[in-house]
C-alpha cells in the first residue's frame, strides 16, 4: 500500500502545480502542465485518484472494511501482475537505453530514462511485486470463504 501511496503522492504534487522531477516522467509532462494547466490538473488528479484506490482497496478488502473480496482480490491480481510486467519492463528497457544495449534512433532524454530505470517503474514493479506476495500470503482455502 505505502508503495502504491508513495506513486499517488507525485501526481497529487503535479497536479497542484508542483514541478520537482517533472522532467523525469517526460518533456510531455512539463509541456502539457505549462499549455494546458486545467486538462493536466484533472487528469492528474483522477491518475492520483486511482493509484490511491488502487493502493488502499486490498488493503481495506483484508481488514473487511469493503465488501467483495473474491471481486476487489481478483482485480488485484490483475492489477498487481499488470504493474510487475509494466513496471519490469519499463525499467529493464530503460536500463538497456542507458547502458547503450539499445540505442534509441532517435535518441533519448536522459532525465526521462533515468526517472524510469531508477525510480518510476521500478516502484510500479515493486508496488506490484509487494501487492502479489500480499495476495499468496492471506488466501483463504475455498472452503474458509
Amino acid at each position: 500500500m505505502i508503495l502504491g501511496l508513495v506513486h499517488a503522492f507525485w501526481s497529487f504534487y503535479w497536479a497542484f502545480g508542483g514541478t520537482w522531477m517533472l522532467d523525469t516522467v517526460g518533456q510531455w509532462a512539463v509541456v502539457s502542465q505549462l499549455e494546458r494547466p486545467v486538462q493536466t490538473f484533472l487528469v492528474l488528479l483522477g491518475i492520483g485518484l486511482a493509484k490511491t484506490a488502487a493502493a488502499v482497496i486490498p488493503v481495506a478488502v483484508e481488514y473487511g472494511k469493503l465488501g467483495g473480496r473474491r471481486f476487489w482480490r481478483l482485480v488485484s491480481w490483475v492489477g498487481g501482475s499488470g504493474l510487475v510486467l509494466y513496471g519490469g519492463v519499463y525499467a529493464v528497457t530503460a536500463w538497456l537505453v542507458l547502458t547503450g544495449l539499445v540505442s534509441p534512433s532517435t535518441g533519448y532524454n536522459e532525465p526521462v530514462m533515468l526517472g524510469h530505470a531508477l525510480l518510476w517503474d521500478p516502484l510500479f514493479f515493486f508496488w506490484g511485486l509487494t501487492l502479489v506476495i500480499s495476495l499468496v500470503l492471506t488466501r483463504r482455502s475455498l472452503r474458509a470463504q
